[in-house]
């Protein structure tokens, strides 16, 4: 009987098993956030093999980019996609143009083998800093696109959500209890949870105990991680001791308080950036998103919605053409490399057991590195300028304080900002001039935590985006070359 379980049998019954098991631990099934803000991006198909070799059962998009979207069929994966803010006045003010973004990224990859669970519609639209820009299309967005739903034929395979910040919501004495709604923005709110709970939406939000600590020298740190806080926050019967029970409890009592007590909420972001600022690093992400997935895979929940949570990492892999507006951070939230190396152990529950599986088949450029020459002062007037373009144009955000660089002299710090302007322009000859101030060498510079990274090779599903980079490269050459053309006419 034996020699008749053969090698797929087996495989198929190890999945069974480790499947059965995080079924039963009260998770909701881990997602992860896939964004694609990047110069460099992994091939999609190397991206969905990661996501399934780590034991991630959903991802959430931020878009729905045709490349991504095709190596997502037939893969298992349940699927988010997005609607990008900049789409949402087109989705608001006319019902065809919903009609039309459904039929092209919805009908058509569900029918081609896409599980596509939800449409996010928006991208924390509320957000303080966006100063109301949002306000007047966002519903209305969000209805046309559930109505193009039911119209296809898709209302009860596809719901619609919208993730918030969690600054929607908000407690005065910081008690979950007392949390309501934010009042410049109640009634919107309401409108917005009803449509949801009429149509088996779900509310998704954004928690970041990261941003509290970011944002606030005098937040408590242990009360952002989950192995008990020094000053918890007493709520009745309740004791909060971590930030994101407390957080997530004041959306369900802002829920309860206004009649829809009983919505789903997804955490549609959770997580914590690697480098950037003095608290993103290494261990300090592995103690939060370990701690965080230990929260949840006890099933317990939170004090005021018990059972599994349903939950989105952010992020999956790096991405270095991000804003920097927020901070530094922005570009070190995912758990993986740009090219894709896990950067910490983490167990996720899954099938993984604690080892995350680096991205496979992944092609690198020539092992070379662009760095200052040896024999130029630092007291040369060009450096500054040149390193200043180098920054401004690549990703010195692991340069400064307390980040995995900060330990760099200065020759070292001028290094890191050629070479990262050198490698993100393809190791181009051109790109490490610098003024005669650079050189290539084959050694490696990378020391201790800071790595002086080599580029990928870029996939040809992308080979149209970096056409268009061309172009624009080339258009800005050209203008230059007239600028001058007049300045000697």
């Amino acid at each position: 009987m034996g020699s008749g379980f053969g090698h797929g049998a087996a495989a198929v019954a190890v999945a069974l098993v480790s499947w059965l098991c995080f079924a039963s631990a009260g998770v909701g099934a881990i997602g992860a956030n896939w964004g694609t803000q990047t110069s460099h991006p992994l091939p999609p198909d190397t991206v969905v093999r990661m996501l399934k070799d780590n034991g991630f059962q959903k991802v959430k998009l931020f878009d729905a980019e045709e490349g991504t979207m095709n190596a997502l069929k037939k893969s298992g994966l349940e699927v988010m996609v997005g609607i990008p803010n900049d789409m949402l006045l087109t989705m608001a003010s006319s019902m065809k143009s919903a009609e039309k973004w459904v039929d092209t990224n919805v009908s058509s990859y569900f029918n081609d083998g896409v599980n596509i669970r939800y449409v996010a519609v928006g991208n924390e639209p509320f957000l303080e800093t966006y100063n109301g820009s949002f306000l007047q299309t966002t519903y209305p967005a969000i209805r046309n696109i559930q109505s193009a739903l039911i119209k296809a034929g898709l209302g009860n395979q596809v719901k619609v959500t919208c993730p918030l910040n969690a600054d929607v919501y908000a407690s005065p004495t910081t008690k979950p209890s007392d949390g309501d709604f934010r009042t410049d923005i109640h009634d919107l709110m309401i409108a917005i949870v009803k449509l949801l709970s009429d149509n088996g939406g779900a509310f998704t939000v954004n928690i970041y105990p990261f941003i509290s600590l970011y944002i606030d020298p005098n937040f408590p740190v242990d009360y952002a991680f989950f192995e008990g806080a020094s000053s918890p926050i007493v709520d009745g019967s309740i004791t909060y001791t971590n930030m994101f029970d407390a957080n997530h409890d004041t959306l369900i009592w802002a829920l309860k308080k206004n009649g829809f007590g009983n919505l789903p909420v997804i955490v549609g972001e959770i997580g914590w950036p690697t480098d950037g600022d003095r608290n993103a690093n290494a261990q300090m992400a592995q103690r939060f998103n370990q701690g965080f997935m230990t929260h949840i895979t006890s099933g317990r929940g939170t004090p005021m919605r018990p059972g599994p949570v349903d939950a989105y990492l952010f992020s999956l892999i790096d991405e270095d053409e991000k804003s920097i507006q927020p901070g530094n951070f922005e570009r070190h939230w995912g758990i993986f490399t740009y090219d894709g190396l896990p950067k910490y152990q983490l167990n996720l529950g899954t099938a993984n057991s604690g080892s995350l599986v680096r991205a496979k088949g992944v092609k690198y450029l020539e092992k070379k590195w662009c760095v200052l020459k040896p024999s130029v002062s630092l007291n040369d007037p060009k450096l500054a300028d040149n390193v200043g373009y180098a920054c401004s144009m690549a990703d010195c955000t692991s340069l400064g304080y307390k980040t995995s660089c900060g330990m760099l002299d200065v020759r070292g710090n001028i290094s890191y900002a050629f070479n990262n302007y050198y490698q993100k322009n393809d190791q181009d000859d051109v790109a490490c001039g610098f003024q005669n101030l650079a050189t290539t060498t084959g050694q490696d510079p990378s020391t201790g935590t800071c790595r002086f990274g080599i580029m990928i090779e870029v996939d040809s599903a992308f080979s149209l985006r970096l056409q268009r980079l061309g172009s624009n490269f080339l258009l800005m050459l050209l203008l230059v070359l007239l600028q001058l053309c007049l300045s000697f006419s």
